[in-house]
């Protein structure tokens, strides 16, 4: 089949690299237009543009798909099927109409759990056990498809944002190089999804990880962890933005005579605790504004703080 690739991020060009690697024939890779990235700002190619670039894929960086001329660039593509991951636009009926076998997406979730921009991170934050990835065919709604194939994984008790990711993205893949041949043969029975069951991820912002703590410490915790490597979870200390990259849980209200949420209550060698709505914090990694991240025990070796100190303003 003819395959119009769509996506940006590395979780797309991972599938990308995997469909050309199986013999697919990618005749295209749509991908959003240049932009500025990293800290110096530099306009540079997304992921998927690098990629299809390095195997002669010739790509198209429309600024608006649904514009008729990019409309029109794809249907000249005559393509068998599109398959789209994290591409960042949505795809107008002009556009799901073009292809015979139709347009698929690979999404991070268990759908019909987890619809929306951020699966990922949100599996983490409310604590499941398991995720997954599904291949849906496309429709004009946000990720409510009809389901073609799904894979599930474990989550582990210290997964992060960033492991999770690289466990989707690879099983993402593999699933959607198996589930071309299958989609082509005819042999995958679409599933409708039930709504009643559907939850929804939406988009991270930066300040999606300021910690509160006045939530439980368990599910302050999870967002530490979620919130890795990005936006990341931060909190404040004097006027000093502080990541918190590692921490752990103590259940026992150890200290009932303190009241202020985000309070410094004990201090050893190795970590310190912060009292939250109910139970408490063990800070293990951390990174102070201006400074590189590092476990708590170098932290508290070249800088003053007492307990009673409150975190965040």
């Amino acid at each position: 089949m003819r395959v119009v690739f769509m996506g940006t991020p590395d979780f797309a060009s991972a599938a990308l690299e995997k469909l050309i690697e199986a013999g697919e024939d990618v005749t295209m890779a749509v991908t959003q237009p240049d932009r500025e990235r990293g800290r110096g700002k530099e306009i540079s190619g997304s992921p998927v543009k690098k990629c299809a670039l390095e195997h002669g894929i010739e790509v198209f960086q429309p600024e608006k798909l649904k514009e008729e001329a990019a409309v029109s660039r794809i249907r000249e593509e005559k393509p068998d099927i599109i398959v789209v991951a994290a591409f960042g636009q949505i795809l107008s009926k002009e556009v799901l109409e073009i292809p015979e076998y139709g347009c698929i997406n690979i999404h991070a979730s268990l759908l019909p759990e987890y619809r929306g921009a951020a699966p990922i991170q949100q599996s983490i934050l409310d604590g499941r056990k398991e995720t997954g990835v599904t291949i849906m065919r496309m429709d004009e709604g946000l990720d409510t498809g009809d389901i073609l194939l799904q894979r599930s994984i474990p989550i582990a008790d210290d997964e992060t944002g960033g492991s999770l990711f690289d466990k989707l993205s690879d099983l993402g893949a593999s699933l959607v190089v198996e589930a071309l041949p299958l989609i082509r043969d005819g042999k995958l029975t679409a599933l409708k999804q039930d709504g009643e069951r559907s939850s929804y991820a939406g988009m991270l912002k930066k300040d999606s990880g300021r910690l509160d703590f006045s939530l439980e410490a368990e599910y302050l915790e999870r967002l530490i962890r979620a919130m890795d490597p990005w936006p990341s979870a931060y909190t404040f200390l004097g006027k000093k933005t502080l990541k918190i990259w590692k921490a752990s849980v103590t259940k026992d209200d150890i200290t009932p005579d303190i009241k202020n949420n985000g309070e410094i209550t004990s201090i050893t060698k190795s970590g310190f605790t912060v009292k939250c709505g109910k139970g408490s914090l063990v800070i293990e990694e951390l990174q102070l504004e201006g400074k590189k991240r590092m476990k708590c025990h170098d932290f508290l070796l070249g800088n003053s703080i007492k307990t009673g100190e409150i975190l965040g303003r």
